[in-house]
């Protein structure tokens, strides 16, 4: 049976990340698609992005928050699912150069499941919507 998505809202509010002890290593799990992993709280919190999707057609749903998100690719590969002026666009990650997103955005990993690895900044406080990635577009009925 097909679980036909619907779109939704969520509120991240501070604290919004784990407590860690400073000055020590932070030791992340892995395999995750995401988890954060520290922050400030009331600022921005620090994440590792790994998608478990291995195709743009397996980004069945994208998210928008109501502030921007940096990327930028620590390992492997990982490629974002954007709407850039009312299409689907795919921006591969490359390492050493950052990705500023403010688009509603999705992400894959190209070699399969969990094999590549993002560092995302965000704010501490948010708002997401996230919505079937055929709503984003234009012309969708919106």
């Amino acid at each position: 049976m097909l679980r036909r998505m619907s779109t939704r809202t969520v509120e991240t509010r501070p604290p919004s990340f784990p407590q860690v002890k400073a000055d020590r290593p932070i030791v992340p799990e892995a395999g995750k698609h995401w988890q954060v992993v520290c922050g400030d709280a009331g600022h921005w919190r620090v994440g590792l992005y790994s998608p478990a999707n291995a195709s743009a057609e397996a980004c069945a749903e994208l998210e928008q928050h109501d502030c921007p998100e940096f990327f930028i690719l620590l390992s492997g590969r990982v490629t974002l699912v954007l709407v850039r002026e009312g299409k689907l666009v795919q921006q591969e990650l490359e390492q050493g150069r950052p990705v500023l997103v403010e688009c509603p955005h999705n992400g894959f990993c190209p070699g399969g499941p969990n094999t590549g690895v993002a560092l995302v900044v965000e704010r501490d406080s948010f708002e997401t919507i996230y919505r079937p990635a055929a709503e984003w577009l234009t012309g969708a009925g919106r």
